[in-house]
């Protein structure tokens, strides 16, 4: 368990980033005050993208340009770079604001690059659409329907309440205090996941899962590291191929499968089912001591040999009965390591 540990810390390093530096002076400032916003189109390259409906601040977009490598630019010489390599739009119409950055042709001297962030304020209730392949994505405070994807940096969220689809295949994600109904994907490192609520779906091939403080129905896999979660209720359906799951504090549904590991569930209640299926490993099983339940664990071995209040068979290796008079079926299979169960 302690290398499990130590690959899931690491895997969980590359998590999300912010958008920009507040301590830069942005290049370019427009006010948003009497535009009404409530839609954000945000597209560049190369850059950041951060959006805030926290309240206190003054609705405005923020505009910060750097040279290639993060190099600090005057603004003479931003100015003739956009002209010649870029278009830059930042606009409003109909209550729609868009911060458009693109390339006027593909750069055969990648020292001419520059990298176009954005810093954007709106109010709470704004739905958005952010498209970058360079840098981070940032939202929190937003009552909408968000989308958005890099392929350069994390996602960093919170306090998103709608619906929120959000992707990147180059950085980690640490999503806080939102809910309803939440998707999100990276092949690029590993997810944090605190103080969420309703339909969530996390999915990672690069890195490990952090699963704390959840309530809702939620699918979240790995096939790049380890599952840690804690104090999760409603319904859990979660897997991975590349490290063990450690759950505690359960009080829900549960099915948390992997092929590379051992796994812990410490259940304070079995909600309709559990279901633990482990291929290389362990299960240590803790359930609740007054709760019914239907037994159907599978192992090379199953420890203690028998517990009190038990009624049907027990084998060292299959047991198969009943506790407290039968109720919630529990199924637990470690096709080549052991079980072990005890009740508190």
């Amino acid at each position: 368990m302690k290398t499990y540990f130590l690959l899931f810390a690491l895997a969980c390093t590359t998590t999300a980033v912010m958008a920009q530096d507040d301590s830069r002076t942005p290049y370019l400032t427009k006010s948003l005050s009497s535009d009404a916003i409530n839609r954000v189109v945000v597209n560049t390259s190369a850059g950041g993208i951060s959006v805030s409906g926290r309240s206190g601040e003054a609705p405005r977009v923020e505009v910060y340009i750097r040279g290639n490598n993060g190099r600090e630019l005057s603004k003479e010489e931003i100015k003739k770079r956009l002209d010649e390599d870029y278009d830059l739009d930042v606009s409003v119409s109909g209550h729609e604001l868009r911060a458009i950055a693109k390339n006027k042709h593909n750069f055969s001297d990648w020292k001419r690059q520059m990298s176009i962030s954005f810093k954007i304020y709106v109010p709470e209730q704004t739905s958005t659409d952010l498209r970058t392949s360079g840098g981070g994505i940032s939202l929190d405070n937003l009552k909408g329907n968000e989308s958005f994807t890099t392929s350069g940096g994390g996602l960093q969220i919170d306090r998103l309440s709608g619906i929120v689809r959000g992707e990147t295949s180059g950085g980690g994600i640490n999503v806080s205090n939102s809910g309803n109904d939440i998707n999100l994907e990276t092949s690029g490192g590993g997810i944090v996941a605190k103080n969420c609520t309703g339909k969530i779906r996390l999915e990672t091939s690069g890195g490990g899962l952090q699963l704390d403080n959840l309530n809702g129905n939620i699918n979240a896999n790995t096939s790049g590291g380890g599952v840690r979660g804690n104090n999760i209720t409603g319904e859990l359906i979660t897997s991975t191929s590349g490290g063990g799951i450690d759950l505690r504090q359960m009080d829900c549904s549960l099915n948390a499968s992997t092929s590379a590991g051992s796994l812990h569930a410490q259940m304070k209640r079995v909600g309709k089912y559990l279901k633990l299926d482990v291929s290389s490993g362990n299960i240590d099983l803790e359930l609740p001591l007054k709760q019914g339940l239907n037994l159907d664990l599978r192992a090379d071995r199953i420890n203690p040999e028998k517990i009190s209040g038990f009624n049907g068979q027990w084998e060292k290796d299959h047991v198969r009965g009943t506790v407290n008079g039968g109720g919630v079926l529990v199924n637990a299979d470690a096709s080549s390591g052991s079980v072990n169960v005890k009740f508190n």
